[in-house]
């Protein structure tokens, strides 16, 4: 586990139940990597860390299901998904380098997670039960794509964002907001608030 061996093991701010390795210099990281794009699963991003304490505090909303941590990056979301009663966790991602990460997060959780590299976006939604995704519409084309993958996908998908400039307009619900500190590194700010939201499926109106 050589990547994550570059990571230390410490609390996630919003979900203090749970060990994240993390990473206290991105630019640093990425560039030690020599990876294409950032390394995303070397943080809990704001939308993975309401979405996260989302479940947390709602464990009916995953308790006895099994779960698809979309885009899992560390695969906070997946985990706080077992934490919270899930009956299996599938973590996706097409970083090669996360599959390593989501393993030792897993470990050091004493959970364990399922983990493919696959682009679920080219296909239909895997046999689980329930969909989350965490900060995802960072870019137009992936946000559009993504909510249209998620509002066809025949079970119910939960979205944590923090206010990215592509979030959707229609097709979403608010159902949670938390107020999630982070670092003016990452954000420009200290804290920000990050809102949970149901995606709506096609045809309900929204």
């Amino acid at each position: 586990m050589q990547h994550a061996s570059w990571l230390a093991v410490v609390p996630v701010p919003a979900v203090p139940e749970l060990l994240l390795h993390q990473a206290e210099d991105l630019q640093g990281l990425w560039e030690a990597t020599d990876a294409a794009s950032p390394p995303y699963w070397a943080f809990p991003w704001l939308g993975g860390q309401a979405l996260a304490r989302y479940v947390l505090d709602h464990p009916s909303s995953v308790a006895g299901l099994r779960v698809l941590d979309f885009a899992a990056g560390s695969g906070l979301v997946g985990l706080a998904a077992l934490r919270a009663g899930a009956a299996s966790v599938l973590a996706c991602d097409i970083d090669p380098l996360a599959a390593e990460v989501v393993a030792a997060n897993a470990t050091c959780n004493d959970l364990l997670v399922t983990f493919t590299g696959e682009d679920l976006l080219d296909g239909s939604v895997p046999d689980v039960d329930v969909v989350l995704a965490g900060d995802v519409v960072y870019e137009a084309g992936m946000a559009a794509r993504v909510l249209a993958w998620l509002r066809s996908a025949g079970v119910p998908a939960l979205l944590g964002d923090p206010g990215r400039s592509y979030l959707p307009q229609t097709g979403l619900r608010e159902v949670a907001s938390y107020d999630v500190p982070t670092t003016r590194e990452l954000e420009g700010v200290t804290s920000k608030l990050v809102r949970v939201y149901e995606v709506l499926p096609v045809g309900s109106g929204g």
